[in-house]
């Protein structure tokens, strides 16, 4: 635990103040695919029509609109954003390596969504080790606990 310790420190310590825009453009596209998500929600219903797990599809559809809704508001304003990215790695490991491989991996018509999905998995496991950063609500609370 000490390790982690250290190691978050440092991360703070070695935060670049230009990442904190990257963040922010990450949470509010999260929070953009959430709104997407729950617009199209039939969508993957009927990507995941080959199931025959209705109730476990309808829980996975509640549960990637609400983490991509509250969780790229949280990633955003940089509230307890690695909780936040925690609750959306596992929605980008599906799509990456789940939704992709069913569609095929490099196909021409899913290459785009397959370098995105991939890309934001990449920049969620980099704001997991890095943190909020400075231009962040974590850091403002810390900054005045008594407000």
């Amino acid at each position: 635990m000490e390790y982690i310790t250290k190691l978050e420190m440092w991360a703070d310590s070695h935060h670049p103040r230009w990442i904190d825009f990257i963040r922010i453009a990450l949470g509010l596209f999260i929070f953009y695919k959430g709104i997407l998500f729950i617009s199209n929600t039939g969508a993957l219903m009927e990507l995941m029509s080959n199931n025959d797990l209705q109730f476990f599809n309808l829980a996975l559809a509640h549960y990637v609109a609400f983490a991509h809704l509250v969780g790229g508001i949280m990633i955003a304003t940089g509230l307890l954003t690695r909780f936040a990215i925690i609750f959306q790695i596992p929605i980008l490991l599906g799509a990456v390596f789940f939704i992709n491989i069913n569609s095929g991996f490099l196909s021409a018509s899913n290459n785009l969504e397959f370098e995105l999905s991939l890309s934001v998995l990449i920049l969620l496991c980099v704001f997991l080790f890095y943190g909020s950063g400075k231009f962040s609500m974590d850091h403002w609370m810390s900054e005045h606990p008594n407000w």
